[in-house]
Order: structure tokens, then C-alpha cells, then sequence
């Protein structure tokens, strides 16, 4: 019997006209800035919290 992966979908929430991937705390975000540094080469990543819930994103500081 075969199993199919699951696939992980991120909870999400529209900031502006964006929908950005929401974290539950300030260490979880800030561990996923660290690992797109480290997996994808993504440096220079912030975390800040959400105006719009009690939760955390992660921005490049580029627009």
C-alpha cells in the first residue's frame, strides 16, 4: 500500500493585495528567515507582526 505525501499549506493572510504566509509566533518566523537564508540563499528577511492578527510575517524590505 502506497501513501501519497501530504502537502503542507501555510496559513496565509491578505496584507495590502498580497496574500503573505502567516507564522503563529516571532521564533517560528524567525526560524523560516533562517532557513530560506540557508535552503534558498535568501538573506536580509525581517520579521515583523501582522496589523491585521495576532500573528508574525516575513518581508525583504523590497517592494
Amino acid at each position: 500500500m502506497s501513501r501519497k505525501p501530504t502537502m503542507y499549506e501555510p496559513e496565509r493572510c491578505w496584507v495590502g493585495d498580497v496574500q503573505k504566509v502567516s507564522y503563529k509566533t516571532r521564533e517560528e518566523a524567525e526560524l523560516a528567515a533562517k532557513v530560506a537564508e540557508y535552503d534558498h540563499k535568501i538573506s536580509g528577511l525581517t520579521v515583523y507582526k501582522c496589523e491585521y492578527g495576532d500573528h508574525w510575517h516575513l518581508s525583504s524590505g523590497q517592494y
